[in-house]
């Protein structure tokens, strides 16, 4: 491990240099979800296509019912129904003067028909009083045709959701950049586009290191303790975005570890440990990763950064694709903060992503005592984060073990290097982490 310390800023830096996007593919709709575009979506057909009804009712002439109420409705010839699918009225028919057609939501405007009427405002055909649904055509079909008494007048294009109302043809519909979610896929299935051009989600491998470590579920003998970090770091992959690999913990062997990352690289895009990267006896990564290298660059450097919780830290390259490695220290505390900080944004970087940062704010320090910190390094305490308030309230203490406070914070209080005590009431950087 180099002498040298580095800075946050620097070994992030460092790590989004040597992280490039991902080469994108065409995929389906539904593999596409959580990928990012590549480039811009432009929509070819007007959404809707064609003039359509937003309500079940009767499609009329405005001078039919100009003037039609309660008492003297306004009674027009039903000549057929236009129902969803339908290209119109039989045999090409139009609407004339004195004349309606039943017609249903999403179903095409026929010919001739300026508006509609929703069927709460007419008789639904039946010459009782105001109908409360139409009835169903299979067990009326006599609905429609015969008379409709309308209750009330409507104005041009009530009730028409017009063609290109959405979107034009031309129109920008996603930009490159954006996202797949489901209401992008619902917009691209929508103007029938069935492939998307994107980079596709990282596959992120995530190991922990240490003999100590039993799988939850086993039962704890002397000396163990149970893995939590490749459980929360693959969660934390997830959430990033990335198809996360959990593998179960290795023990402290340097060739087994060595024999398992290789192993794992023919379905990684990036690999990430936890543990065994600090200058014990037994910090097995460092032994079994420090010596790899090539003469093409891959290898991995193991660092000590200037910051609290997570100063041991390790980032390279390893395999004949070079796949980027990061190596986080093993309290799990060391552990999620070094995720949240480097980790997370080399995923959001894989994905092709411009911002790839938490967004943070200033806050309030809500704490009865000043807040003290390390000179010459920057401190992340978990916090939680009152946004109506303004204000940010530490929780736990900085012990780097302290998983059941990490699992109530919702944000990083930041205190900066160059920061020894920060007092109740001030303000300071707060990264938001949900």
């Amino acid at each position: 491990m180099s002498g040298t310390i580095w800075s946050v800023d620097e070994h992030l830096e460092d790590i989004l240099a040597a992280v490039k996007p991902l080469e994108p593919i065409e995929l389906h709709l539904p593999d596409a979800q959580g990928c990012v575009l590549v480039e811009d979506v432009v929509v070819q057909v007007a959404l809707p296509p064609f003039d359509n009804s937003s309500m079940d009712g009767y499609a009329v002439r405005i001078s039919d019912v100009e003037g039609a109420s309660e008492e003297f409705p306004a009674v027009l010839t039903v000549i057929g129904d236009v129902a969803a699918g339908d290209g119109g009225l039989p045999d090409g028919r139009s609407v004339g003067p004195g004349e309606a057609a039943r017609i249903m939501t999403g179903a095409p405007l026929p010919a001739g028909a300026e508006a509609v009427v929703p069927v709460e405002w007419t008789d639904g055909g039946t010459g009782a009083g105001r109908a409360e649904s139409m009835r169903a055509h299979s067990d009326a079909p006599e609905g429609a045709s015969g008379e409709v008494r309308v209750h009330r007048p409507v104005k041009p294009r009530a009730h028409v959701r017009a063609k290109g109302s959405d979107v034009k043809p031309g129109d920008l519909a996603l930009r490159a950049g954006s996202v797949v979610g489901p209401p992008q896929i619902g917009l691209l299935a929508a103007i029938g586009r069935s492939t998307v051009r994107v980079r596709p989600r990282p596959r992120v491998v995530v190991l922990s290191t240490g003999s100590e470590l039993a799988q939850p579920g086993e039962e704890l003998t002397g000396g163990r303790i149970y893995d939590s970090n490749s459980f929360a770091l693959t969660a934390a992959a997830r959430d990033a975005g990335a198809i996360a690999y959990r593998v179960p913990a290795v023990a402290d062997d340097a060739e087994t570890l060595r024999a398992t990352i290789e192993d794992q690289l023919i379905r990684a895009d990036i690999v990430v440990t936890t543990g065994g990267v600090s200058v014990g006896a037994y910090d097995v990564v460092k032994e079994a990763l420090s010596s790899v290298g090539d003469e093409a660059g891959a290898g991995v450097d193991f660092r000590k950064l200037a910051m609290q919780p997570g100063k041991p830290q390790g980032f390279g390259s390893i395999g004949p694709e070079h796949t980027p490695l990061l190596a986080l220290p093993g309290n799990p505390v060391s552990s999620y903060v070094s995720f949240e900080l480097f980790v997370r944004p080399a995923i959001l970087t894989l994905m092709g992503l411009d911002d790839v940062h938490r967004p943070s704010v200033r806050a309030t320090l809500n704490t009865d005592a000043a807040l003290s910190s390390p000179s010459g390094k920057r401190q992340f305490l978990r916090g939680t984060y009152d946004a109506e308030a303004g204000t940010v309230t530490p929780v736990g203490g900085p012990g780097s073990h302290l998983i059941a406070a990490l699992a109530q914070a919702d944000a990083l209080i930041v205190l900066p290097e160059d920061v020894t005590s920060a007092e109740p009431g001030t303000e300071a950087e707060v990264i938001l982490l949900r």
